[in-house]
């Protein structure tokens, strides 16, 4: 079995008890069910095992399963998306929509205030919008497997990176590791990336306290372009490569 902390990958199946598939990391599976999104990185998805990255009752099964093993378990309200709470419903204005110039409807899904919510109904002046999870209330099954448990420490940089700024990312990045000291060069995508800044931070908490790392630096790299050689112009051939960032965290 894998241990609280552990670093995995895990191949899932989500549904509710009504046979809804709501979530998977198998591309085939979300197309056969109707719920297939391009937008979706269909692959293993990363976990930090037994701090709370997944749902509860998830969370406790991952730490009673063995790498290779396939296991399906049933998942209560209170231990996944949490039971409905009637406190979670609230009257807005429809002047708070249309502000934004929004025309909210039934089943709109809607940000407030940093909540996401769903329209549940328009009267006039007024909306009732539900804050609950729309998974809140449903019993839950999952079917895994744990595919691999990371050991390796430059796979273990790279899966935080997925884990906290996106599956598929950290195929940009340099890595190399020295020890507890570790250095990453960012992709050009990183640089003006605002969801990467607060990724970063993330990212460094979970290197230190499940990587061991006590060193992390993120370089960023920029080329000044070859300038154009002219009859009377001397010097290097090539472009200079300017060092411009270095953190140290």
């Amino acid at each position: 079995m894998v241990n609280k902390g552990s670093i995995i990958k895990v191949d899932y199946e989500a549904w509710t008890s009504e046979g809804t598939l709501f979530d998977t990391t198998h591309k085939e599976v979300a197309k056969a069910n109707n719920s297939y999104n391009e937008e979706v990185v269909y692959e293993p998805l990363p976990v930090v095992v037994g701090v709370g990255r997944v749902i509860p009752g998830f969370d406790r099964a991952l730490q009673e399963a063995n790498v290779g093993e396939e296991k399906e378990i049933v998942i209560p309200a209170k231990d996944a998306f949490g039971e409905r709470d009637p406190s979670k419903f609230e009257t807005l204005s429809l002047r708070e929509f249309q502000k934004r110039e929004v025309n909210p409807y039934p089943g709109m899904r809607f940000q407030s205030e940093g909540r996401t919510g769903t329209v549940v109904s328009v009267t006039p002046g007024r909306v009732r919008v539900d804050f609950n999870s729309p998974l809140a209330g449903k019993d839950l099954r999952y079917k895994f497997k744990i595919v691999e448990e990371v050991s390796d420490q430059v796979e273990k940089v790279k899966t935080l990176i997925d884990l906290n700024y996106g599956q598929g990312r950290s195929g940009g990045f340099g890595v190399t590791v020295n020890g507890t000291e570790v250095d990453m060069k960012l992709p050009d995508s990183c640089k003006y990336d605002q969801r990467w800044f607060i990724a970063k931070y993330r990212l460094v908490a979970d290197l230190r306290n499940h990587a061991g790392f006590k060193t992390m630096r993120f370089v960023e790299e920029y080329d000044t372009p070859e300038a154009q050689a002219t009859p009377a112009a001397t010097g290097s051939e090539g472009a200079n490569r300017e060092l411009v960032e270095e953190e140290m965290l």
